[in-house]
């Protein structure tokens, strides 16, 4: 239990009927969460407006309101808080009410378009394996030491996060490691909660559908590192154009990475093969397990952040050498009949890019490239075109298939694709909606040494069609398809 003037510390209160020293059992914005002494924050939503269960939270025990709007009607005994903005006064009392676990913790946040999940699982496994305890937050999950939380989004709602950290700080973890979306940021997820280090990846076309212009994407990444104090790290990709705008204005001391620019940690690929990368980190050799330049920039970003974490570089090098790679992300499978199946998340035009230029890289000439794509529903739908035309210049053979639909009809989805294939590449281009037979007819048309790589869904062991989530694990079916 919570004193609730103690849980306000830092909202920007606009107005308060009632008393604060009522004690706080639970703090929710889901009125069906509320129970005796809870604290409830009405936030309008996307689809649902929570000033419309206010009094439903009252009825189920809610002593205290944080809200926008004051409802007309007030009950005597309830506290009502008003505010400007409940999604960012949601980040406070969160921080607040499980007593600022990150302020305990050493946090490293990660952002940036593509490369996100890979450094910070990449982190996570490095530290693990120099001898820490350690949390992690990814889209793909969410880990306490070696115990899985399942993961919902990028980030999660601020609530959710600051009770991970808090059961982080319980089982002793001295560090964690977490993806920031855009989103995260724009939508006070993260607000309140103090990061010892940033570090940027790229950025590059997508989630245009939410923020609406690039110019407002740069700026909703770049507001990680303006929250930074000044004794925290920011670490940016100088070979990114927009990298060195990340810096601008931040308080945090500035360090940068890079493979071609000029910049404080440096890298050279030396050999690149379907089964790893020789590097040159720092005027040291070392061989990773992960594949591609994008990868190597991922290395670098780890090696960094882990230097700047005060770990000896020689130990991190070691270490980093012995990491795989990770689940989704330029997964590789060879089959008894000789075809190599590559499964990666690329769900933008730049990562099916890098990922096609890294098979490009790698592959002798004698081999065909068959890529099988979609896009995803109720997202940026500029994109599509885009990435069929991608696929088209890189590949021998294309199949376009249904991704994650959700409420569009795959139909019109695959049709937008379609507008992205040149004259000269349709008859290289197949158009199979259900991604099953379309991974079924890869494996088919796929001979000894031939490359297939199935994009898009990389790690999601679902596919969503009409709100109702089907089980489907793209590793899975083509390892038991093509075995078959």
């Amino acid at each position: 239990m919570k004193l609730l003037s103690e849980i306000l510390y830092k909202v920007r209160l606009e107005e308060i009927i009632g008393l604060t020293h009522a004690a706080i059992s639970s703090v929710t914005f889901d009125s069906r969460n509320v129970k005796k002494d809870s604290l409830f924050i009405a936030i309008k939503g996307t689809n649902v407006d929570g000033h419309q269960f206010i009094s439903k939270a009252i009825e189920s025990g809610a002593v205290a309101i944080v809200c926008e709007i004051l409802p007309e009607t007030k009950n005597e005994n309830v506290t009502y808080i008003k505010v400007k903005d409940a999604h960012e006064a949601l980040g406070y009392i969160a921080c607040n009410f499980f007593d600022n676990p990150s302020q305990k913790i050493k946090l490293v946040g990660v952002t940036g378009t593509n490369g996100k999940t890979t450094t910070v699982t990449l982190l996570f496994n490095l530290f693990k394996s120099l001898g820490y305890s350690v949390g992690l937050l990814s889209t793909v999950e969410n880990k306490i030491n070696n115990t899985v939380i399942p993961s919902t989004h990028t980030t999660p709602d601020a609530l959710s996060l600051n009770e991970l950290l808090n059961k982080m700080i319980e089982a002793g973890c001295e560090y964690a490691f977490m993806e920031v979306s855009s989103h995260a940021i724009v939508q006070h997820r993260v607000t309140g909660i103090q990061f010892t280090g940033a570090a940027f990846s790229n950025i590059t076309h997508d989630h245009l559908d939410y923020h609406k212009t690039f110019d407002e994407y740069i700026k909703a990444k770049k507001g990680l590192f303006d929250r930074l104090t000044s004794s925290a790290f920011a670490l940016t990709n100088t070979d990114d154009k927009n990298g060195m705008v990340m810096l601008q204005n931040t308080a945090a001391i500035k360090h940068t990475y890079s493979l071609k620019s000029v910049s404080e940690f440096k890298c050279k690929i030396i050999e690149n093969h379907l089964n790893g990368l020789l590097l040159n980190i720092d005027g040291k050799e070392v061989w990773v397990k992960l594949i591609g330049s994008f990868n190597a920039y991922n290395v670098l970003a780890v090696y960094a952040v882990a230097v700047l974490l005060k770990q000896d570089a020689t130990n991190v090098l070691t270490a980093l050498s012995n990491l795989n790679s990770v689940e989704g992300r330029f997964q590789y499978y060879k089959s008894k009949s000789g075809v190599i199946g590559i499964i990666d998340y690329a769900h933008t035009p730049d990562a099916l890019k890098n990922v096609l230029e890294t098979i490009k890289d790698v592959r002798t000439g004698n081999e065909q490239v068959i890529t099988l794509v979609g896009c995803g529903g109720d997202r940026d739908a500029a994109k599509r075109p885009i990435m069929a035309g991608i696929a088209c210049e890189y590949s021998n053979k294309v199949i376009l298939t249904s991704d994650n639909p959700r409420s569009e009809d795959p139909e019109d989805i695959l049709l937008q694709m379609q507008k992205g294939v040149s004259p000269v590449d349709v008859k290289k281009t197949l158009k199979i909606t259900d991604r099953r037979e379309a991974i079924k007819t890869a494996c088919t048309l796929a001979q000894k040494g031939d490359i297939i790589l199935i994009a898009g869904k990389g790690h999601e062991k679902y596919q969503e069609i009409k709100g109702v989530k089907h089980d489907f694990d793209d590793y899975k079916i083509f390892k038991e398809t093509i075995e078959a």
